[in-house]
């Protein structure tokens, strides 16, 4: 029935010969390649260095679904947009509620950007932002303020002047003399004052 050497053997597709392609009658030479293994090709960015250290210091989130109690110091950006209680300190740094974000603490930062609720003084040495489904209770020391309609603050607002810049050549005026209060005399049995 079966012819077992023709299972055995590969079967081949039947080409005519016309297409069939021509072989050679002698085996081409190969010539002889030295055997180097391959290192593999250590990947290289083309980002400068200091933007790279300035990415990867990015940001910092605190998410909605987080409550954290204590201090937080922060060497970068911040971003609360969960429940924050005790202080928060970014110096150098811009410091954002998101609008989830309920912070009951002590505010210190460069810039503040309110979205969120904030119960307590913010102190920010370049501007506050407080934007229109925002809510402020408290005292503010700022440079710059920007309340937007709609916002809710209550507190005092106290506005400074910026320190200047270290590197100023101008000399700074020395400020005027007060003049020294005059001593205030009342007659007895008198109610005028006299200067």
């Amino acid at each position: 029935m079966w012819n077992k050497k023709r299972d055995e053997e590969p079967q081949r597709p039947l080409v005519p010969p016309a297409a069939r392609p021509a072989t050679p009658a002698a085996p081409v030479p190969v010539a002889p390649t030295s055997f180097e293994p391959q290192k593999e090709a250590t990947p290289v960015s083309s980002m400068p260095v200091g933007r790279v250290e300035s990415e990867a210091r990015g940001s910092a989130t605190i998410g909605k679904a987080v409550k954290v109690v204590g201090q937080i110091f922060s060497k970068e950006d911040l971003f609360v947009d969960g429940d924050l209680e005790g202080t928060v300190e970014a110096l150098e740094h811009k410091l954002t509620i998101g609008p989830n974000g309920t912070v009951h603490a002590g505010v210190k930062a460069r810039e503040v950007v309110a979205l969120g609720t904030i119960q307590g003084d913010v102190e920010a040495t370049d501007k506050i932002e407080i934007r229109k489904d925002a809510k402020l209770v408290g005292n503010i020391k700022t440079a710059r303020i920007i309340i937007e309609d709609g916002a809710y603050f209550k507190g005092s607002i106290d506005i400074v002047k910026p320190e200047p810049a270290r590197g100023s050549s101008k000399p700074q005026a020395a400020p005027a003399a007060a003049p020294a209060p005059q001593p205030v005399h009342a007659a007895a049995g008198s109610n005028e004052v006299k200067r």
